[in-house]
């Protein structure tokens, strides 16, 4: 990262690795690595932008229901505490969830993602437990470890009605108030939008007296992650949201992973959060694509898509700036090739190429234009 020229990185702690039962006794090797990390960064001039949580959840709190407890938000503050007075001398930039849309409705209603659950109640409550953890978190975080700033990372998408109609208009509506605000609403000003078609809020979460309160703990600054857009349609066989993510267009152009390449979408979303909290800080806190090259005979990747991808969406985050947004950072998601979660080592989102089996690196061509992108914070564009 230092030698391609960049000034931050994005580093996630795993809870079990720091407390292995989700409570009680702390693994200090796991402290040590983390200590060693974090002092690397800084000692190659890169600022550390920690996030406490990045779906992996201890086993043990899992198997005794997972999210959707109520006490698990505790447990949770508790973890926080124990980060923020182990790191907090040196990082003063702090993400409390990477995605916490994901992990609930993914994990705890549709399945695809772990713990592979499809508990469509369950999978509500758990939404207003993290909404009650990220609450103790950032309190705890700001009382141990002073920072700069805390925020968490927010997945987004606009909502496109799927056809010009009263009802898929309506439908987008609610789809994007409970996919971009569901968690962000509540700590920001301590209530959930109201979009069920059946049911409260209060009664659909089990809210208790006095939860709203400990939800709301102003952020200050937003991380949105997104990749492309939504269509969404209206479905009155679906009880809560009377609404369904409906595919895009046939002929749209997409990355190896099957996502839309839609670069608009980043602006919207930005001048979206701009314009329903003022101008707070934003971080892009992932944005990349997944398309396959590998090595070629002369030795390098010839990854052309990524960088035009890179290009256009890198591109509206300037527009957004010019219409008035406070962006004050941008991370590609990934630097490195990964393990992409439910779909392995399938998915290349690297700016760096990575031989899974030798562990050999090699910068993409895409890497070279964004090493190049970062240290003149300088981007041409088309008009």
């Amino acid at each position: 990262m230092a030698e391609m020229g960049l000034n931050a990185a994005r580093i996630s702690l795993s809870w079990p690795r720091i407390m292995p039962e989700g409570r009680g006794s702390v693994n200090r090797k796991g402290i040590d690595f983390y200590n060693r990390v974090i002092d690397e960064l800084l000692r190659r001039g890169l600022t550390p932008f920690v996030t406490l949580y990045h779906w992996d959840l201890p086993q043990t709190l899992e198997d005794g229901g997972g999210w959707p407890k109520r006490e698990l938000a505790g447990l949770f503050r508790d973890y926080a505490e124990v980060v923020a007075r182990n790191f907090g001398d040196r990082v003063k930039h702090w993400i409390v969830f990477n995605e916490p849309w994901v992990f609930t409705i993914l994990g705890y209603l549709t399945g695809i993602h772990a713990p592979g659950r499809r508990e469509p109640m369950e999978a509500l409550k758990a939404t207003h437990v993290v909404s009650l953890a990220q609450g103790m978190a950032v309190r705890t975080i700001r009382e141990n470890a002073k920072p700069e700033a805390v925020g968490t990372a927010f997945s987004m998408q606009p909502c496109y009605p799927k056809k010009d109609s009263p009802e898929d208009r309506a439908a987008a509506e609610r789809f994007s108030q409970f996919l971009n605000f569901w968690f962000l609403e509540p700590v920001m000003n301590g209530r959930y939008p109201e979009i069920f078609m059946t049911g409260t809020s209060e009664a659909l979460l089990e809210i208790k007296p006095g939860d709203l309160e400990v939800v709301r703990a102003p952020l200050d600054f937003i991380g949105i992650n997104l990749y492309s857009r939504m269509f969404v349609a209206h479905d009155h066989t679906e009880p809560n949201l009377g609404a369904r993510q409906a595919p895009a267009s046939e002929g749209a152009e997409v990355t190896d992973f099957g996502w839309e390449v839609y670069p608009r979408a980043l602006s919207e979303m930005i001048l979206s959060v701009t314009r329903e909290y003022g101008r707070l800080p934003i971080y892009i806190t992932e944005n990349g694509c997944s398309y396959g090259e590998g090595p070629g005979p002369d030795g390098r990747v010839h990854d052309h898509r990524r960088t035009s991808f890179l290009k256009r969406y890198i591109g509206e985050v300037g527009r957004a700036l010019e219409q008035g947004a406070d962006v004050r950072g941008y991370f590609q998601w990934t630097f490195t090739d990964n393990f992409e979660w439910a779909e392995g080592f399938s998915q290349r989102f690297g700016a760096v190429h990575c031989d899974f089996d030798s562990q050999k690196r090699t910068v993409k061509e895409s890497g070279h234009w964004y090493s190049a992108l970062a240290r003149s914070n300088t981007l041409e564009t088309d008009k």
